[in-house]
């Protein structure tokens, strides 16, 4: 039998464990701490991920908008720069420290709704125990903005409905705040709306003007990124609102995403997660939930659900598994999994972050998982001679990724530019530009280049791979030399192949 809910959702009753059992709002904190204290020196010593590299482009011209996203990661980073430096380390200060922020409204969430200090401890804990916020909550990513803002808004609600009401005008604030990191925060309208919906105090919240001075503020905020795309012909409205048009149906993906979710949450953590969906612990943040998870679930029906998209609900889920975990029976297997669970998470990353930046120089007998982070600086310095080698102007490649990264490469003494989707160089000054009337190099997946590139350029010459890496983890790069455009590659890009697929972010 589940156990008895209280009014806010939170778990009541003899089910309920010992205090003893569970960890300390002291022990929270510590944890809390240290992980960020990792992160932070991870940070540091590790190269920017491709999408980070991409961001900090943004960054360097602070706006309303971008191609891919609204703003809020670009303007993070920028701060970020201009307290830390131009580096990764100030790349990822204030995302890394947005996990941390995150991490402490979640606990006071889990108090406001109705669970005890400690459940809110594990809840707490358990955050930081999965393994996307494990592992990734020191990426310059919109998923740390989105987060902080998505969990802060719920925070403010449950604050409000203690009967506080103006607490529902930094609900609408945080809210906007949210849709300016990620649109996915739009669905946080519904989810309020059905929490509300479900509770006497909720009803009665929504006979009052507050909630709706809420949405109304948060529309405020969210104003200026909507001007910004009815300016720049609706460019990331289309392209992240497009992902919704059904052109096929593909269930296969609908179990990629249970799959990933269960992985990414952690396996032990996901456990509870499902307990929790059964007994309908902490029912508020479940509701809250809904709207946005039922659509990840409609996406899947048709296309891939990237595994960092849920992002935002893990705070919920987290809470919602911790107070489920409260209701399993002392010495039963569940409640030795539930002291497992932290376990298995930190012990995740502190091995993945070991094998990050432990150099491997090649002698792994394996592609290495982690290539994506190494041997930048020399790959830089090889591509800096060819260019100089092929008398080229520019560096070209065709995803924005690897731009990126050779923009951020102080060997790299030319434009570095993407020259299929122009369009997300919308902040690009005209200095910055690269000059196509001159030869350039191009260098990349051999699977957008070749013949794509003959459409494109008169001229196209073969020349040697750029390798990346040492070993089995070494990257080899196809490159070209180019010249003679066909078309007005800065303006139009080239024609991408039918069957590629563009990376996103």
């Amino acid at each position: 039998m589940s156990a008895p809910l209280s009014a806010s959702g939170s778990i009541t009753g003899a089910t309920r464990l010992r205090p003893a059992a569970a960890p300390a709002p002291t022990l929270a904190l510590a944890i809390v701490l240290a992980a960020t204290a990792a992160r932070l020196v991870v940070a540091a010593i590790t190269p920017l991920s491709e999408d980070e590299a991409y961001y900090r482009l943004w960054s360097l011209r602070p706006a309303l908008g971008y191609f891919d996203h609204p703003p809020m990661i670009a303007w993070m980073i920028w701060a970020g720069r201009q307290i830390a430096g131009d580096s990764a380390f100030g790349v990822r200060l204030l995302p890394t420290l947005a996990t941390a922020l995150t991490s402490l409204v979640t606990f006071d969430l889990a108090r406001r709704i109705g669970c005890a200090e400690r459940v809110a401890a594990r809840a707490t804990i358990w955050l930081n125990a999965t393994i996307l916020v494990g592992l990734g909550g020191l990426l310059a990513a919109p998923d740390a903005p989105a987060g902080l803002f998505w969990t802060a808004t719920l925070w403010c609600a449950a604050r409000a409905l203690e009967g506080r009401g103006a607490w529902w005008l930094a609900a609408g604030v945080a809210a906007g705040l949210s849709c300016l990191s990620k649109y996915s925060a739009l669905f946080l309208a519904p989810g309020l709306l059905l929490w509300l919906a479900a509770t006497a105090d909720g009803r009665r919240a929504l006979a009052t003007p507050w909630p709706w001075l809420a949405a109304v503020l948060a529309a405020a905020v969210f104003a200026p990124n909507v001007a910004w795309n009815a300016g720049h012909g609706w460019m990331t409205f289309q392209k992240q609102f497009g992902r919704a048009e059904v052109s096929r149906f593909a269930p296969a993906y609908l179990a990629k995403l249970v799959v990933d979710q269960a992985l990414l949450l952690n396996p032990l953590i996901t456990v509870f997660v499902i307990l929790a969906i059964a007994r309908r612990a902490a029912a508020p943040l479940l509701l809250a939930s809904a709207p946005f998870a039922i659509y990840l679930v409609f996406h899947s029906l048709h296309d891939e659900v990237q595994g960092q998209w849920p992002a935002p609900l893990y705070p919920s889920l987290a809470i919602a598994a911790a107070a489920a975990a409260e209701t399993v029976r002392p010495g039963s297997w569940l409640a030795r999994l539930r002291t497992a669970a932290p376990i298995f998470g930190f012990a995740v990353a502190i091995a993945t972050f070991a094998f990050i930046v432990w150099p491997s120089d090649g002698r792994l007998p394996f592609p290495d998982p982690a290539r994506a982070y190494r041997g930048w600086p020399a790959f830089g310095a090889a591509i800096e001679r060819a260019r100089r080698a092929e008398g080229a102007g520019w560096i070209g490649t065709p995803n924005y990724g690897l731009a990126a990264q050779l923009a951020d490469l102080p060997a790299i003494q030319a434009p570095a530019v993407e020259i299929y989707e122009r369009q997300r160089y919308s902040f690009e000054l005209p200095a910055e530009r690269a000059d196509f009337s001159r030869p350039g190099l191009v260098v990349g997946d051999p699977r957008l280049l070749g013949a794509a590139l003959n459409r494109c350029f008169a001229s196209v010459t073969p020349l040697a791979p750029v390798v990346r890496g040492a070993g089995a983890g070494a990257i080899a790069y196809p490159a070209y030399r180019v010249a003679e455009p066909r078309r007005d590659v800065e303006r139009d890009g080239c024609v991408k192949p039918p069957d590629s697929n563009s990376h996103r972010p």
